[in-house]
Parts: C-alpha cells; sequence; structure tokens
C-alpha cells in the first residue's frame, strides 16, 4: 500500500506536468494568434507570400498545439485554447475566400465542429473589411462575389440551432452576421446608386452642345416649395 506521501509526491509529478504543458499552450496560442492576424493582413493587402507564410507557420503551430494538449482534454477544450484555433479557422477561411479558393474543411485543419463555424462565422467581419476597400476606389464584380459568400455564410449559421453548450455561443456570433451583412448590404447599395448617377451626369453633360453649361447648384437641385 502506499504511503500518503508517495500518493502526494505523485500527483504533484502529475500536477507539474499538466501545468507545464498549460504553460506551453498559452505561448503557443498567443503565437498562433498573432501569426493568424498577420496573415489576415497580408490577404487584405494583397501580400500573398507572405500571407502563405504566415499560414504555414500557423499550421505548424496549431498541430504543436494539439499534439502537446492530446494527454489533457480539459486543457484541449479551454476557452484560450479553442479561441486560438478559432483564429486559425478565421485566416484560413477568409484568406480562401478572398482569393476565391476552395474552403478548407474542419477535417483538414484539425478543428473541431463549433470551433469551425465560430471562425467561419467571424470570417463574415473580414469580407465586410474587404468590401469596404473596394468601395472606397469604386464599385466591382468582386463586392457582389464577396457578397454572396456572406449571404452563403449565414445562410449556414442559422440553420445550426442548437444550444450553446455544443455550439460554443454560435447563436450569438450569428446574430452579429447579420447585422454585419445588412449594414455592408446598404453601404453597396449606396456606392452603386451614386456610380450609377455619376455616369448619369457625365453622359448628360456629354449631351450638351459646346459652350453650355449646366447648373448644378444647390438652388437649382432643390426641391420645389409646397403652397
Amino acid at each position: 500500500m502506499y504511503k500518503l506521501e508517495q500518493i502526494a509526491e505523485q500527483i504533484r509529478r502529475d500536477f507539474e506536468e499538466q501545468n507545464t504543458a498549460r504553460d506551453r499552450a498559452l505561448a503557443q496560442a498567443r503565437s498562433l494568434t498573432r501569426e493568424c492576424a498577420l496573415a489576415i493582413r497580408a490577404v487584405h493587402r494583397r501580400e500573398f507570400e507572405a500571407m502563405q507564410a504566415h499560414l504555414d507557420m500557423a499550421h505548424q503551430l496549431a498541430t504543436e498545439l494539439r499534439a502537446g494538449l492530446e494527454p489533457y482534454p480539459d486543457l484541449y477544450h479551454s476557452g484560450y485554447t479553442q479561441d486560438a484555433l478559432k483564429e486559425y479557422a478565421e485566416a484560413n477561411i477568409t484568406c480562401a475566400l478572398i482569393r476565391h479558393e476552395p474552403l478548407p474543411t474542419p477535417q483538414e485543419l484539425g478543428l473541431l465542429p463549433a470551433t469551425y463555424l465560430n471562425g467561419l462565422a467571424e470570417s463574415i467581419g473580414e469580407l465586410r473589411r474587404r468590401i469596404l476597400d473596394i468601395l472606397r476606389h469604386g464599385y466591382s464584380e468582386e463586392v457582389e462575389v464577396l457578397l454572396n459568400h456572406m449571404d452563403d455564410i449565414y445562410a449556414i449559421l442559422v440553420t445550426m440551432d442548437y444550444p450553446d453548450a455544443i455550439t460554443a455561443g454560435l447563436r450569438r456570433q450569428t446574430d452579429i452576421a447579420r447585422s454585419l451583412i445588412e449594414r455592408t448590404r446598404g453601404e453597396v447599395t449606396f456606392s452603386l446608386r451614386s456610380q450609377h448617377l455619376e455616369r448619369s451626369l457625365a453622359k448628360l453633360l456629354n449631351a450638351l452642345p459646346n459652350g453650355s453649361a449646366l447648373d448644378l447648384s444647390p438652388s437649382t437641385l432643390s426641391l420645389p416649395e409646397e403652397d
């Protein structure tokens, strides 16, 4: 029969190993989050070589993180670990959609379904960012493609009607995604109408006889007063 001190010593060794794994996982999670953020920044800047380098490093870190926590399922399922892996999902999904490439699957990324779906939901914010960047330089067909991606993602998210304990808070992320899509669609519509107005005015000006001018001052564009 083990003596009490022997039992306690074994417990201490187990705790030390677990604490070491936790500290290592925390450092890996921070590095993983940083590499994912850099990958997303690079894809927005169209720096695709840098993007791929950061994604490759993120893949290595995610693999090491999972392997290191395999003996400790409670640590693997903890908040900081899954949050970092959610960023990993978001980075890979965002880069694929902006580059019009096939989406990676949860199995290919080695992620839990809930973690993958939350990363998918957060990619909508990055697609919105890309759309706004495009609109600053004028409307293009890529805007419609990205907006369709956002709609497709939301259409999937709303079908995941399961308790938050299973989906890790996906319902809240879905509500945020809906709000972002509605705001983006409104901004796209405004930009498109402004572009059509500019084209119509340009055609009108070109149709005027040489030497004539069109008065577009506020006083001429104001509506007549009501009686």
